[in-house]
C-alpha cells in the first residue's frame, strides 16, 4: 500500500506550476521593477536636462543675475513635478572663454611634480590669491562670459529595487550641466590676472 502511494506521488504533477511560478516570480519581479526604475530615472534626466537648458538660456540675458533664484525655481518645479521629494543643488561658474571651462590656472611646474607648490609662479585667473584646479569665478559673470550651469538632483527611488541589487542606494543622484555664452549686451570686461606664487 505504501509503495503504491509513493508510485502515485512520484508521477503526480499537481502543484508543479505553483512551484515553478514561485521560483521564477522573484526574478521576474526584480526585472520589471528594475525596468520601471530605469525608465523613471531616464525620464527625470530628460526633464532635468530640458529645464537646465531653458534656465541657462534665460540666464544669458542682461540683468539675469537678479533673477537667479527664479530661474533655479523653474528647474526645481520641473523636477519636483516628477520627483516631489528631490533635493537640488545649483552652481554657476563664469569663464572668460569656452576654452577655460573647468581648466586649472596656469602655473610653472619648476620641480616637475605636477603640483603648484614650493613658491612656483601661477596666473591667478580668478583673483582669489590661491591656485585653483578650476579657474572659474562663482556667479553668472558678465557680457560674453562662458557660464557653466550645473544642477545636481538627489531623490528617493520610486521603486524599491536598491535592496535587491548590490551596490545600489535608496537615493538616486544625477547631474546635468550646460555651458552657454552670455549675450553681448556690453563689452566683455578685461580680467586683470595677477601672477602670484604657490605656497
Amino acid at each position: 500500500m505504501i509503495q503504491s502511494k509513493l508510485a502515485r506521488l512520484r508521477h503526480d504533477q499537481d502543484g508543479m506550476t505553483a512551484v515553478e511560478f514561485a521560483l521564477v516570480m522573484p526574478v521576474l519581479l526584480m526585472m520589471v521593477l528594475g525596468l520601471f526604475d530605469l525608465g523613471h530615472n531616464m525620464y527625470t534626466s530628460t526633464m532635468l536636462q530640458g529645464a537646465v537648458q531653458q534656465s541657462a538660456r534665460n540666464s544669458t540675458i542682461e540683468g539675469a543675475a537678479s533673477n537667479a533664484a527664479a530661474l533655479d525655481g523653474n528647474v526645481t518645479r520641473a523636477v519636483r513635478a516628477i520627483s516631489p521629494n528631490s533635493t537640488l543643488q545649483f552652481s554657476r561658474m563664469a569663464y572668460a572663454s569656452f576654452s577655460g571651462v573647468s581648466t586649472p590656472e596656469d602655473f610653472s611646474d619648476l620641480n616637475s611634480n605636477g603640483v603648484c607648490d614650493s613658491n612656483e609662479p601661477f596666473e591667478d585667473a580668478n583673483n582669489n590669491s590661491n591656485w585653483d584646479s578650476d579657474r572659474g569665478m562663482a556667479g553668472m559673470g558678465g557680457a560674453r562670459d562662458a557660464v557653466l550651469y550645473k544642477v545636481t538632483v538627489t531623490y528617493p527611488r520610486l521603486f524599491p529595487i536598491a535592496r535587491f541589487i548590490p551596490g545600489q542606494t535608496d537615493n538616486f543622484t544625477m547631474e546635468s550641466n550646460t555651458v552657454l555664452r552670455n549675450q553681448p549686451y556690453g563689452i566683455q570686461g578685461e580680467l586683470a590676472t595677477t601672477t602670484r606664487n604657490c605656497v
